[in-house]
């Protein structure tokens, strides 16, 4: 019989897009199912500033489940390391500095050494070239790649029979 070993749980960065998408039915789900997830230790949430100030301006049903949330979350501190991820990345020109800050989101997540960043921002996170480039960078500065995924990615499904 094989034995089983508890999993050490993920250290998974989210972007303000995952809070705000418990509110959006297309996200709903996956949203919603990820910070279950986590409320059961199965992740380890990461945020950043970044991600309190974007919800400090966001509607407030929004701002009440992230502060609910929050309390289980590590907050990964304001690194100088992580501006500098940045800069590269808008040296290589991945997004423009119009979106600066997406840039920053993944830059606070590698920095923090969190394996998978989670966001529902298709087009200049999520996106399979820009994946690539941003972990190209990340090798390139001494920073392990990150996994880039949409929540409904990582969230464990019901148990199959196998």
């Amino acid at each position: 019989m094989a034995k089983s070993f508890p999993r050490k749980a993920l250290r998974i960065y989210a972007d303000t897009s995952v809070f705000g998408g418990v509110f959006d039915p297309e996200f709903s789900a996956a949203s919603s199912r990820f910070l279950d997830q986590v409320g059961s230790k199965r992740f380890q949430l990461v945020i950043s500033p970044l991600v309190e100030e974007e919800i400090s301006e966001a509607p407030h049903r929004v701002q009440d489940l992230y502060q609910s949330v929050a309390p289980l979350a590590e907050l990964a501190p304001v690194a100088e390391a992580a501006g500098r991820l940045q800069a590269a990345y808008l040296r290589a020109r991945i997004v423009s500095s119009k979106w600066a800050r997406d840039a920053l989101h993944v830059a606070s997540a590698s920095v923090a050494g969190c394996q998978i960043m989670v966001s529902w921002n298709f087009r200049h996170i999520v996106h399979y070239d820009k994946i690539a480039l941003y972990n190209a960078i990340n090798i390139r500065e001494g920073y392990s790649p990150i996994g880039i995924h949409t929540p409904q990615e990582v969230i464990e499904y019901e148990k199959e029979e196998v």
